[in-house]
């Protein structure tokens, strides 16, 4: 075996089933389950936001989250093999024509918006 095949077969048992993640596509608004610590108690925060951009492969894929707090952006990158993301949730579908959405950053108010499609999904069919 060569040296990424066993990269490969050794990072198999770290991924999360397909069935977990769902199909995600750049601009994309999702909600993203993240458990958080504090103390002894831990917690599920939910972070809704547009998909920016998607990067990596395998255990080391990240996905990156745009949302607007009190006019101003706060962007997070969340690895999706984390066992800290308890699950990841699309909510809406968006028309977009780039693979890195990085230009939303500039832009504010009603030109922030993306136009919304409505996509078929595996559930209604």
């Amino acid at each position: 075996m060569n040296r990424t095949a066993i990269m490969e077969s050794v990072e198999a048992k770290h991924l999360k089933p397909a069935a977990e993640i769902p199909t995600l596509r750049i601009g994309d608004t999702v909600d993203v389950h993240y458990r958080i610590v504090e103390g002894d108690k831990e917690r599920v925060q939910i972070f809704q936001g547009v998909l920016l951009s998607t990067k990596g492969r395998g255990v080391n894929r990240t996905i990156t989250i745009r949302r607007i707090v009190a006019n101003e952006g706060v962007e997070r990158v969340f690895p999706l093999h984390s066992t800290r993301v308890s699950k990841v949730e699309v909510l809406r579908h968006a028309e977009v024509r780039r693979a890195k959405l990085y230009y939303l950053r500039g832009l504010t108010g009603k030109a922030r918006r993306l136009k919304e499609t409505r996509r078929e999904s595996a559930e209604t069919k």
